[in-house]
């Protein structure tokens, strides 16, 4: 039996997951996790470095145990990353076990996207049955921005690895012992925020809801189970945060992007209020003076300006809302058709937490007047992919009543109009394919509202139909995102846009080394590096010129201010102190840069340090660079 023909025919009555699975449901299960991997493995050599900044800090975990534990981005330990290090720990593993390379980088990567996947599909069976399971799984799949970051090296491939397990591990407790995987679920959300602080928590309220809501026992014993995942919570991801803050700060890499060394600050303030408030090193949306379409410094690269569409948007559209249109009318009716059945109900509570993980998402990532990459929006797709299934699957089997088919009929008439308003975006790349899915998602539409209950033999076939044009158009843009190369700080999914203020995206400068290309760091550079035994073969203002150098090279690049030199680390007196020690042998600038020395220093220590320099060393052009030999 085909999976389109048990959609068609699939038992309401089969217990919430049963032990015993039809032959089908395995093979196509396997088929769906193949495809998958394949699909995510693909060529990933092309991606290169994918973001060098994370590349080198992965690099430096291979090479310092210190450096992996902290996540910093030198294995000198000068400074950390922005983020904490749990996504680090993986890659860097992975590199120390296998060497490392581009592939020991990503292959992490792509194996948590087939783990989302198998995830959710085990997540949504277990309430909808397996057909609507094996949709999400397909829908998660062939999200564009999925595709993306689950080949790049970003953190948000485990932190929604993570979260889908959260979700999991609720959905569990629906059917018992749910203290045990409520805690479970604590766990997860306490490592996602290892993976990237605050973002973690938003899926938070939708997973309580459910507890509070569709968990068997009474009122206390569900707020005890919520107590349990609380505490779970705060101390799995509190004890890193502990560590921290009880380290001796001047042995371990200052923290970077926090203003004052603290992991706590971090997590408040630049990457907490600062993304959704503006302010703390983030740039501020909303004067629409911004490049690339509005949103303050960056314009589109960041998401463009705040409000209700944003999602919909240029940045965002082609990214994550294929489907959203359809998932937003699905809860909708799923929440209304289930209005009346008894506390406890599976279909009421899934789409309570998947659709609940969906909108708070949305809500918060449509108001942030800070910094907001397109790439966020992965954090959507679980929540995009549970709730068409299981809105799909539902309206399916209703679908003698003429309410469901009209519902359906709709959220597959509204695909077929939103992806054709999307791939109009790139008119020049498939043009065929825009009509072939408006044309083909609305005929189906009209066939389904006018009669899918009585179609008789023709009714797989039109589950099918409905099915191919309703994911043509999400499934097209992650194939091409899958044979093009991403790279860069700010990648983008699907085919080249001709730059349009996307760099290290396709059509964006960088490619897939990053900002300046490939070519930076000459072989005359290089040998100088190598050819160093000091804590630092050399130092620059700002993560970008550091992370190439230290790539190529495999030597320790101190990074001045960290990612874009605003950090106040090392402070003049502590660089002054370290070069005394001999500890830094190079001060390096890149002519290829804008700007002159310390210019991304911004409130750092980046443009003091590089005037001492600049007044009290000798310097000499090596292809373009400007070396000032430090213990000369």
């Amino acid at each position: 039996m085909t999976v389109v023909q048990e959609l068609v025919t699939e038992s309401t009555d089969a217990p919430v997951g049963a032990a015993v699975r039809p032959k089908w449901e395995r093979k196509a299960l396997a088929a769906l996790l193949a495809g998958t991997a394949v699909l995510y493995l693909w060529a990933l050599g092309a991606m290169g470095w994918a973001n060098e900044f994370y590349a080198a800090a992965v690099q430096a975990g291979t090479q310092s145990g210190k450096a992996w534990l902290f996540g910093s981005l030198d294995a000198g330990n000068a400074i950390t990353v922005d983020k904490p290090p749990a996504a680090m720990w993986v890659m860097g593993l992975s590199g120390r076990l296998f060497g490392f390379n581009s592939w020991s980088m990503l292959v992490p990567q792509a194996l948590m996207g087939v783990a989302a996947v198998a995830l959710i599909y085990a997540a949504v069976r277990r309430t909808n049955g397996a057909a609507a399971g094996l949709l999400a799984g397909t829908v998660l799949a062939l999200t564009p921005v999925a595709a993306l970051m689950f080949r790049f090296n970003n953190p948000d491939a485990l932190l929604v690895l993570l979260l889908v397990a959260a979700g999991y591990c609720i959905v569990r407790a629906l059917g018992g012992h749910p203290t045990r995987w409520v805690a479970c679920a604590g766990v997860a959300l306490g490592f996602a925020f290892l993976a990237k602080l605050l973002q973690a928590f938003l899926v938070v309220p939708a997973l309580a809801l459910v507890v509070l809501v569709a968990v068997p026992g009474s009122v206390w014993a569900r707020l005890r189970d919520l107590l349990v995942g609380l505490v779970a919570m705060i101390a799995s991801g509190g004890w890193f945060v502990a560590l921290v803050s009880l380290w001796p700060a001047d042995s371990r890499p200052y923290i970077g992007g926090s203003t004052d060394n603290s992991l706590l600050q971090l997590t408040l303030g630049y990457n907490g209020l600062g993304r959704v408030l503006g302010g703390d090193g983030n740039p501020t949306h909303g004067s629409g003076d911004g490049p690339g379409g509005g949103g303050g410094p960056g314009g589109a690269m960041f998401g463009g300006n705040p409000g209700v569409l944003r999602m919909f948007g240029e940045s965002m559209g082609t990214e994550i809302s294929w489907l959203l249109p359809a998932a937003l009318i699905g809860l909708v009716a799923g929440l209304w058709f289930t209005r009346r059945a008894p506390r406890t109900d599976l279909t009421r509570a899934a789409l309570l937490l998947w659709g609940g993980w969906l909108v708070s998402t949305t809500v918060v990532f449509s108001s942030m007047k800070g910094i907001m990459h397109p790439y966020y929006t992965i954090a959507l797709a679980p929540g995009v992919a549970a709730v068409v299934a299981i809105a799909t699957r539902e309206l399916w089997r209703g679908r003698q009543f003429r309410s469901s088919r009209i519902v359906l009929g709709g959220m597959l008439a509204v695909t077929g109009v939103w992806s054709f308003v999307l791939l109009d975006r790139t008119p020049d790349w498939q043009p065929w394919l825009r009509w072939t899915v408006l044309v083909g998602a609305i005929a189906v539409a009209a066939i389904l509202m006018a009669g899918a209950h009585a179609l008789g033999s023709y009714t797989a076939a039109v589950a099918a139909a409905g099915l191919l044009f309703g994911l043509a158009g999400t499934a097209a843009y992650t194939v091409e995102t899958v044979l093009d190369s991403h790279g860069g700080a700010i990648p983008t999914s699907g085919p080249d846009r001709g730059g349009k203020g996307f760099p290290g995206g396709p059509g964006g400068p960088g490619g897939p080394s990053g900002p300046g290309g490939p070519e930076r760091a000459s072989d005359a550079v290089q040998a100088m590096l190598k050819d160093t035994d000091n804590r630092w073969a050399a130092a620059t203002v700002g993560s970008h010129l550091a992370g190439d150098l230290m790539l190529k090279t495999q030597t320790s690049i101190m990074a001045i201010g960290g990612f874009n030199g605003g950090d106040n680390s090392p402070t003049l007196e502590q660089f002054q102190q370290y070069v005394a020690d001999g500890q830094v042998r190079y001060f390096i600038t890149d002519a290829g840069r804008p700007g002159p020395p310390g210019a991304m220093g911004g409130d750092g220590s980046g443009a003091e340090i590089s005037e001492w320099v600049q007044a009290a060393f000798p310097f000499e052009k090596v292809d373009g660079m400007t070396v000032y030999d430090l213990q000369n």
